[in-house]
Order: C-alpha cells, then sequence, then structure tokens
C-alpha cells in the first residue's frame, strides 16, 4: 500500500493533491488529452478516439494498449470540467480512505471487467444481426467506468442510514438506464458499479491516514 504523506496545512492545494496522488495524475492526462483533442483537426480528432478506443477492433489488433489509453480520453473535452469536479467528490476520497494501490485496483478492475463483458455484448449483438456491422468501430472512450467503480465503494464509507439511501439513489442511477433499454454503456457503468460494491472485503482495514469522505 503507497503510504500518503501527512497534511501540510501551510500548503493546502500541494497537501491536497498529494494526499491522492493517483487521482490527480489521472485527472492531469486526460486534460493533456483533451487539449490534444481540441487542437486537432477534425479528421486527426476522429483518428485519435477511435485508435484510442476499447472496440472490438481495437481489442482484437491490440488488447492491452487499447485497455489503458481508453481510460485517459474523453470524447467531449467539454465535460472536463465535470469530470474534475466528479473526481474530487469520488475517486479522491476513496484514493484517501483506502490508499492508492487498494484503490487502483478497484478502478481498473472495474474498467477491464466492463469494457471486455459490454464489447462482447456487442459483438454477440453484431453476429445475431441484432446490431449494425459498424458497431465493431464504435468509439468507447472515457472514464466512466472507473467512477462508477469509485461511487460503489463509497457506499461503505458512509454511515448509519446514509449508506442505504446512498445505495439506493447509485442502483436507481445506473440501473433504471440498463433496465429501460440502455445502451452497452449503461451496461457497462452498471457491471463497474457492481465491482465497487463487490470491493467491500478491500475496504475492512483502510489506509491509515484515511479521512471522512466528502471533507
Amino acid at each position: 500500500m503507497i503510504e500518503h504523506p501527512e497534511p501540510e496545512p501551510s500548503r493546502p492545494v500541494r497537501s491536497w493533491i498529494r494526499s491522492a496522488p493517483g487521482t490527480h495524475i489521472w485527472l492531469l492526462i486526460i486534460a493533456i488529452t483533451s487539449i490534444v483533442v481540441v487542437i486537432a483537426p477534425d479528421h486527426l480528432e476522429r483518428v485519435l478516439l477511435h485508435r484510442n478506443s476499447s472496440n472490438i477492433h481495437e481489442l482484437a489488433k491490440h488488447p492491452i494498449r487499447s485497455l489503458l489509453s481508453s481510460a485517459f480520453w474523453i470524447e467531449n473535452p467539454a465535460s472536463l470540467a465535470l469530470y474534475a469536479v466528479l473526481f474530487e467528490l469520488f475517486h479522491a476520497p476513496v484514493e484517501r480512505w483506502l490508499g492508492t494501490l487498494r484503490w487502483l485496483v478497484i478502478v481498473a478492475t472495474a474498467h477491464i471487467t466492463a469494457t471486455l463483458v459490454s464489447q462482447k455484448v456487442v459483438l454477440m449483438a453484431i453476429q445475431d444481426h441484432r446490431a449494425p456491422r459498424s458497431m465493431v468501430h464504435v468509439v468507447d472512450i472515457g472514464v466512466s467506468y472507473g467512477l462508477a467503480a469509485a461511487i460503489g465503494v463509497l457506499t461503505y464509507r458512509l454511515p448509519g442510514p446514509w449508506r442505504w439511501f446512498y445505495l439506493a439513489g447509485v442502483v436507481a442511477f445506473f440501473g433504471l438506464p440498463l433496465a429501460t433499454g440502455g445502451t452497452f454503456t449503461d451496461l457497462g457503468h452498471a457491471i463497474s458499479l457492481a465491482v465497487g460494491l463487490l470491493a467491500w472485503p478491500l475496504t475492512r482495514h483502510p489506509h491509515p491516514h484515511g479521512r471522512p469522505c466528502f471533507t
């Protein structure tokens, strides 16, 4: 487990970033790739998004690269500010609580599992002629699978009855789209949430410097 430094009251921003290094390094990379997408010509933007996608085509040709790179791009750079807020609300508290290693294991497992299962479902739909062949090249990038896992594991950080209200809310948020004819992405979100909830054993002995979430 990676030990995080104690807070530095005289340097609150530095202390905040160092308390969740993985979260902020990830966010920095996403910011850089988003800038690349913004300044790239349209044709290059499409190439970048497709080459860094974890769709069926890329998974078949470059499985490891596509699974890794797809976690560092977002399709709409205008969403960067929203993701920054969500990272601070969900990823950072989990990393501070459990430590960087356990946080990374949970979000990586969710990202990989959700991607592979959802794309397998897409492949089966193509083979059964329920989806167009073009779905082989669908853009499947982004950080939302790992985020859904962090949202799930935070359930175990909340006290008393608040835990159950929170759980009901996140299950409804991710489950309703899937239950009402959702896309492969909705399936991936539901799988990632389940991975976060199933990570309960990793929360039994949290990081010694863990702090209450949302503080």
